[in-house]
């Protein structure tokens, strides 16, 4: 693919430039075809911060897939939806979504490759298909990219936040009103590394709203709907352990009066559940909307606290 700069783009970045030019590769991508040389300006690669001059010519390159390295498996997920672009699943708790350090082997990623032969060459060798994510505890809906222009869509709307996010979840105390929001930025931990937290300086915006679904005063539990308008790592857990009402089970925000609720209701896992995703489809634009049920033992869990 050849193109020549207006006179009236010059002074534009290049991965600027090329995002409006290419609307079918994702930025991201294109950010990785200029670092590795398969996209000139001039015969010459350039980095992605360089600025044009009108009548330059970049002549772009599109490399094969690279053949995922990664040896499929089967993992265990629910699929909701399939299309030629994407994939909606159900990810069923204590399932990591991608490889890391301590998890190699039997990720999300790994069952996707078993269950989709064509993911390999998008948004990455390690993370194919993968637009967005849910902790390795965390059940529910997910959205997976099967080509480039709607991995491309789906991360501009998560993004641009048109993308509705619904969880369930159950926590430990009662908030005191029917529904609120919390506006705090989110950021790393200052001390532990592992952990996310709400910072006063620095950090990332992101706001969160709940809705009580039901009370249970006697075990010092409520039953909410989340709302993230934001997507920020660990965002619904450390919001809510800052409201002082942490996530039924989270071993990492938790606090200690809920240890003795985790042993009466045999809690194994943070109980999170993404229930619903609303989105318009990347390259049809049709409404859509996908709903996964409570998983088992967050059910099991209500129906003991209903009796």
């Amino acid at each position: 693919m050849k193109l020549v700069v207006p006179h009236e783009r010059g002074g534009q970045r290049l991965d600027h430039y090329l995002v409006e030019m290419v609307p079918d590769i994702s930025r991201s991508r294109l950010s990785n075809l200029i670092r590795d040389g398969y996209i000139l300006v001039n015969g010459d690669s350039r980095k992605a911060a360089n600025r044009l001059k009108g009548g330059d010519s970049i002549e772009v390159t599109i490399p094969p897939p690279v053949p995922v390295a990664l040896k499929p498996e089967r993992v265990e997920f629910e699929v909701l939806h399939e299309d030629d672009d994407l994939l909606v699943i159900a990810k069923p708790p204590g399932v990591v979504v991608h490889p890391a350090a301590g998890h190699e082997k039997g990720t999300l990623v790994h069952g996707l490759l078993a269950h989709c032969s064509n993911l390999s060459g998008i948004s990455g060798v390690e993370r194919p298909g993968i637009v967005h994510r849910l902790d390795k505890d965390t059940s529910g809906v997910m959205v997976i990219a099967k080509s480039d222009k709607s991995h491309h869509g789906l991360v501009e709307f998560f993004k641009k936040r048109q993308v509705k996010k619904v969880y369930h979840a159950l926590v430990v105390g009662r908030p005191g009103t029917q529904k609120g929001c919390i506006s705090q930025a989110i950021g790393r931990h200052r001390s532990n590394r592992k952990k996310m937290a709400v910072l006063q300086h620095g950090g990332r915006d992101a706001v969160t709203c709940w809705t009580v679904l039901q009370e249970f005063a006697e075990n010092h539990l409520t039953y909410l709907e989340v709302r993230p308008e934001s997507g920020r790592t660990h965002q619904i857990r450390v919001h809510m352990a800052h409201l002082g009402h942490p996530v039924l089970g989270d071993a990492l925000y938790g606090n200690k009066q809920q240890k003795q609720i985790n042993d009466k209701f045999c809690v194994k896992r943070q109980c999170l559940h993404a229930f619903s995703l609303s989105f318009a489809h990347p390259v049809t634009g049709k409404p859509l909307q996908f709903v996964s049920p409570l998983w088992p033992d967050m059910q099991a869990i209500l129906a003991r606290l209903r009796e």
